[in-house]
């Protein structure tokens, strides 16, 4: 019998991974994996057999204060054999070495395996749901600029209200990629808000959402819109943000898929009312 190993991935395996999320329509963007690469060179575990990759997933790292597992998946011909289970425990306990003592992790896990992860020690937190729209055009708002109009140090600390931890080399790729759109909301010189969209393999993300009121989330998601008319578009909402779920409604936007986000360890106290978009389901 073919022996499982795991090893840290390539660059160039953690774009097959992506492509292989593609294929099981998780619809990541085109250009995730340079960003997720940035973020964390050693954070992504291909699982082989006879040298071939049959599996991987993410154990992402913020600087030892918080961690990230997703992108978790087996190629289809070796699945119920155990290799999922091996491969999820090892990176588990692969990504607890990787943190300071007492840091979480969290994941976004599919509603199907919610009870699978809490037998890992995840505990749920609330459900992140996908909505879809189809882009329009939408009118131009004075406050709305683009994001590089703004220091990036005033990014990076919106940002961190709304993440567990510091993600500067994330931020820096996720901003300046090809086919990311990036806007900012501002007013009196001060960065209320920011969002990015995205070109992905179906239509467009808007990933993250960040805003300090309704307002300006709607003043953001219709220019950020805007630059989808005409094709598909996505808003993955946390759905403890009531003001988030009034956005999606009053654009009529519906429910495609969700997943349950758990904590193994502590869960974060992070603004979940400026929350209007997760950034992604893969890092956090």
């Amino acid at each position: 019998m073919s022996e499982l190993t795991l090893r840290t991935m390539s660059r160039a395996e953690v774009h097959d991974l992506l492509h292989w999320a593609a294929r099981e329509g998780w619809n990541p963007g085109l250009h995730d994996a340079d960003a997720f690469w940035a973020t964390d060179p050693e954070g992504f575990i291909a699982a082989t057999m006879d040298g071939k990759p049959i599996g991987g997933g993410s154990i992402v790292s913020y600087d030892g204060q918080f961690g990230f597992m997703g992108l978790f998946i087996v190629a289809p011909e070796h699945r119920r054999q155990g290799i999922g289970s091996r491969l999820w425990e090892a990176r588990k306990n692969m990504l607890l070495g990787r943190l300071r003592p007492g840091a979480a992790i969290g994941m976004d896990g599919v509603f199907a395996m919610q009870s699978y992860y809490a037998r890992g020690g995840f505990q749920f937190s609330h459900r992140n749901v996908r909505f879809e729209a189809v882009g329009q055009r939408g009118r131009a708002h004075p406050n709305v600029v683009p994001l590089t109009e703004v220091p990036f140090e005033r990014v990076v600390e919106l940002d961190a209200a709304c993440f567990v931890a510091p993600r500067r080399h994330f931020l820096e790729a996720w901003l300046t990629l090809p086919q990311h759109w990036a806007l900012g909301y501002v007013a009196n010189g001060v960065l209320c808000g920011f969002g990015v969209l995205r070109r992905c393999h179906k239509g467009f993300k808007i990933g993250p959402l960040f805003a300090n009121d309704g307002d300006i989330a709607e003043a953001l998601y219709g220019a950020l819109a805007d630059g989808a008319e005409g094709e598909p578009v996505f808003l993955d909402v946390p759905e403890i943000n009531a003001h988030a779920l009034r956005l999606v409604a009053a654009h009529g936007m519906k429910e495609v898929f969700g997943c349950a986000r758990m904590y193994l360890g502590p869960a974060p106290a992070i603004a979940y009312d400026r929350i209007f978009g997760v950034t992604t389901f893969e890092l956090g």
